[in-house]
């Protein structure tokens, strides 16, 4: 097919004839070679841009300033995308100068060549419909690329939220299965005080509880867009009625419960909810890789560790050690942890890095921050259905330690006194006898007595006695 030639401020260019993208879209993916990761890799951004441009098209034909029948193509065409078409069309780098500029002219150029089919004419004929003067209209990339950029991080939180509550309850199960089953807590993995299994798989129920609530309070921050804003918050160039009648139809289109900054100027360079929920994502990557820690600790050896739990073996360990099985879920989960930690510190510079009225940095912050939650989501959907669900007990190798450990000593500290109990503790260390023996040979107190504070059952749920 013969390329078409478009033109703009720096000349002309051949752009082959099958592409929706024009030429400022192409200029940008000559510039712009970092990640080779094109911004049809976040499908959400993608949809959002074209939301966000319906309801700029509805509210310039309501106020005037768009040609009824070039809107309804442009929303017809925004459609299109919304459903799943011509992402493979969005090519521009993550990774971008211009403050989002080309993935802001990326999509008006897709929207207004597919807007052009609609009305019966050839990509490239832009007098039919005009990526800037129609698409664009009442916009600037400082308020259209922001405002697409926080509606898609909303179902993407989404997902994440869902799936930290699948982890949640796989160990809930867990918790509940566990629940019998002795074993010894420790402390700077040092032996300390009887606890059960349940319980401890309890806590990470515990804590992956309050993260989701977390990012659920954080999520709500995207709901404050510029939109309207234009250029740097002055509105320039939009009717004054526009901003209210947008943001409407933007609530429409998506049913998501939108709201114009009350502080437009502010809301265009400020990216504090981008800071704040990167924030929260790093508390929930160190939480989630302290449990994994805890999960290669407990399963350790099969002979020569902990080895209070089996991890399911999901694929052999080693090139040259036979029968070796790693636990690799949990590691992988590690390393998303590391990740996420390592975006939150590029999100806060870039943050910092905003000038004036306007952050150019936002790209960088999008890319990131979309990263750290499909990295999450997809590490707690892998946690739970490949590692959590698959967890054994070996209940008596861990009652044995217990049976066998120092700690229990310190259930004795209310009967016997720090003292008295601390040189039991040190002679069975000494010698390799059990705290019951050594009791029972000084007659501290009666075996009936010694019974019962130690018992399975006191142990697994203490009493205070004296």
């Amino acid at each position: 097919m013969t390329p078409r030639v478009e033109h703009d401020l720096l000349g002309d260019r051949e752009i082959p004839a099958d592409c929706y993208y024009g030429i400022q879209t192409f200029r940008a993916t000559e510039n712009f070679h970092i990640t080779g990761v094109a911004i049809s890799h976040v499908p959400e951004l993608i949809s959002a841009l074209a939301q966000v441009k319906k309801a700029a098209a509805l509210a310039n034909a309501k106020l005037g300033v768009v040609p009824p029948a070039i809107a309804e193509a442009i929303a017809k065409a925004c459609d299109e995308i919304v459903d799943g078409r011509f992402h493979d069309q969005f090519v521009v780098d993550v990774i971008q100068g211009g403050a989002g500029t080309s993935t802001n002219m990326n999509a008006n150029e897709v929207i207004a060549n597919r807007a052009i089919e609609i009305l019966g004419h050839k990509k490239g004929e832009y007098q039919h419909c005009h990526p800037n003067n129609h698409v664009n209209c009442s916009q600037s990339t400082n308020d259209a690329y922001p405002t697409a950029f926080r509606l898609a991080l909303k179902p993407v939180l989404d997902r994440l939220m869902k799936n930290m509550e699948l982890l949640q309850s796989s160990f809930s199960r867990k918790s509940a299965e566990f629940n019998d089953v002795l074993k010894m807590g420790r402390t700077q993995l040092q032996d300390a005080v009887p606890m059960t299994l349940g319980q401890e798989f309890g806590a990470f129920v515990t804590t992956i509880g309050e993260d989701v609530l977390r990012v659920k309070e954080a999520q709500a921050l995207v709901l404050e867009i510029n939109l309207g804003a234009t250029a740097i918050g002055t509105g320039i160039n939009a009717p004054a009625e526009y901003t209210g009648l947008v943001t409407k139809y933007l609530r429409e289109i998506t049913g998501v419960p939108v709201v114009t900054s009350p502080n437009l100027i502010e809301a265009t360079w400020d990216t504090g909810a981008y800071v704040q929920i990167s924030g929260v994502l790093k508390r929930v990557a160190v939480k989630l890789s302290k449990i994994c820690n805890d999960l290669r600790l407990l399963s350790s050896g099969p002979r020569c560790g902990l080895n209070e739990i089996n991890l399911p073996p999901m694929q052999p360990g080693s090139s040259i050690m036979p029968g070796k099985v790693n636990p690799v879920i949990p590691e992988v989960v590690n390393q998303v942890a590391y990740q996420v930690i390592g975006n939150d510190l590029t999100i806060s510079l870039a943050a910092e890095g905003g000038q004036l009225q306007l952050n150019v940095m936002e790209p960088v912050i999008a890319y990131n921050l979309f990263q750290s939650v499909e990295m999450l989501s997809r590490a707690c959907e892998t946690l739970a259905v490949k590692c959590v669900d698959g967890i054994t007990a070996n209940r008596e190798h861990c009652r044995k330690m217990v049976v066998n450990s120092i700690g229990i000593v310190t259930a004795l500290n209310p009967v016997l006194g720090y003292e008295q109990t601390t040189q039991i503790a040190k002679d069975a260390l000494a010698t390799g006898r059990s705290i019951s023996d050594l009791v029972l040979e000084r007659r501290l107190i009666s075996k009936e007595k010694l019974e019962q504070v130690l018992s399975i059952e006191n142990l697994m749920n203490p009493k205070f006695f004296r």
